[in-house]
């Protein structure tokens, strides 16, 4: 799902134990019904010419049921990349996978072989605590949404320090528009903000700052 420091090969072995070891369900990340962020990428939609027909990309989606749950409610092209295998495996074992692009693929090393208008992420960003590797991640994310709309989820500031056994950064709203804007520069637009108190399937509360924006 996420990208720990090291080679590509050694972030693919660290999310596919992690997959192996806990199950799709069990992962702290896991949403039976991912409504918040469906709820923002059809806002989003909504915005671009192209409405649900736009393409969106699921960064680090991996067996997220977002996707599936685009796709039920009418969007046309819908990609989801990982680096993990094994994440990829269990989302294409669901219903319905066959109407859904499965990528395979390091997000701080992949070339994007196409336009996207619409960029989901959902707790892949707070794992990059390295600047080189936020850079890494916005080159990909300039290349894949030349325009559009970004909708960008971290840990809030006061959530947690570690997951996954992994250090990770935090951010409140300001902190993301900020790399944003580093990255987009006047072309980014900041549209909202939101915060949440996911519920890990283990019971814990893990505190969540998303971020809206247009690019021009």
């Amino acid at each position: 799902m996420a990208h720990p420091a090291g080679s590509p090969a050694a972030r693919r072995d660290h999310w596919d134990q992690v997959y192996a070891s806990r199950g799709q369900r069990q992962v702290s990340w896991y949403q039976p019904d991912p409504r918040l962020a469906a709820a923002m990428v059809a806002d989003a939609a909504a915005s671009l010419p192209a409405g649900r027909d736009s393409a969106v990309i699921d960064a680090g989606g991996g067996a997220s049921l977002l996707a599936q749950r685009l796709t039920s409610t009418g969007f046309t092209d819908v990609t989801v990349l990982d680096l993990s295998a094994a994440a990829l495996a269990a989302g294409r074992a669901r219903p319905g996978s066959s109407r859904i692009r499965w990528v395979n693929a390091d997000l701080l090393g992949w070339k994007p072989p196409r336009a996207y208008q619409i960029w989901h992420d959902r707790a892949v960003f707070h794992f990059l605590v390295s600047p080189a590797d936020r850079a890494a991640y916005l080159a990909t994310m300039r290349a894949a949404l030349p325009s559009g709309a970004v909708i960008l989820a971290a840990f809030a500031a006061d959530g947690p320090g570690y997951c996954s056994g992994l250090p990770v950064a935090r951010y409140d709203p300001a902190g993301l528009a900020a790399e944003l804007t580093a990255a987009y520069g006047d072309a980014v637009t900041i549209t909202a903000h939101h915060a949440e108190q996911h519920r890990t399937p283990a019971g814990a509360i893990q505190p969540f700052t998303w971020l809206t924006a247009r690019l021009s």
